[in-house]
């Protein structure tokens, strides 16, 4: 019952990396909390995990079948994707050893406070006037910010978009080419950080239906992958076409909801 279960959320994952660029991830943690809470304490450090391996096939299958004219934007980003990547992974060792409940409860209030930011500060919902930014030439992400964006996406295991999305809306780009980018900086974020996680030594505890290697689950993995990548490949050849404003608003609500899931 778990594995179908998985695999109907994964049908959820593949829409959420495609409308969001979530990779998977940020809706993989509370789900694979819930199916391994036999875990105890230890299933978010196994949900952590688990996403960053589903965040580097779907962020990779999305990136793969996005247009090369939208990911003409990222040209010359080359120091920002190491940077993102080195950050990844000093955020999965952090990780490994940190209590888990200090993973919980970082992911609760990040995401608030994203989401109180989103409604409060101009440029999200409330886009700025055009002389601010020229809707034309939308500014790149700062290298700079590279390593703490990584850091923290791979510690609490939401992948890159939970940052990026909001810092390229405010840019000057469409939720539509803002969520397209995010995957290929979120790939380049979980590939360090699932690979320190497979790597892992530590030992979670032996159950029955969880297959782990390090600390990834690779049942729910799988489960979450099938239900994704067909999806995936069906929206990103007949993508929805969503209002702007309505686009952002979803992406708020969705926020919010994942957060209150991720509360005990």
């Amino acid at each position: 019952m778990d594995f179908m279960a998985l695999l109907g959320i994964g049908l959820l994952t593949g829409v959420t990396t495609v409308l969001f660029g979530f990779g998977g991830g940020f809706v993989a943690v509370p789900v694979v909390v819930w199916a391994d809470s036999s875990l105890g304490a230890d299933a978010i450090r196994v949900a952590t995990a688990t996403s960053a391996l589903v965040m580097v096939v779907n962020a990779a299958f999305a990136t793969a079948v996005t247009p090369r004219r939208v990911l003409t934007a990222l040209r010359g980003g080359g120091p920002l994707l190491v940077l993102l990547g080195v950050g990844a992974a000093a955020g999965a060792l952090a990780a490994r050893h940190a209590p888990a409940g200090l993973i919980r409860w970082a992911f609760v209030a990040y995401v608030a406070l994203t989401v109180v930011d989103l409604l409060l500060r101009p440029g999200f919902l409330r886009p700025r006037a055009p002389a601010a930014v020229a809707p034309d030439r939308p500014r790149p992400l700062p290298a700079v910010v590279g390593a703490p964006v990584g850091a923290v996406a791979a510690f609490l295991g939401v992948g890159g978009s939970v940052m990026t999305v909001p810092a390229m809306r405010r840019a000057g780009h469409t939720m539509h080419v803002a969520t397209a980018l995010a995957n290929p900086l979120t790939l380049a974020i979980a590939l360090p950080a699932a690979a320190v996680f497979l790597s892992a030594s530590e030992n979670p505890g032996a159950h029955a239906h969880v297959t782990l290697v390090g600390l990834v689950d690779l049942r729910a993995a799988a489960a979450l992958l099938l239900g994704a990548l067909p999806v995936i490949a069906v929206l990103r050849r007949r993508p929805p076409h969503l209002p702007d404003r309505l686009y952002a608003w979803t992406y708020v609500a969705l926020l919010a909801a994942v957060a209150v899931a991720m509360v005990p």
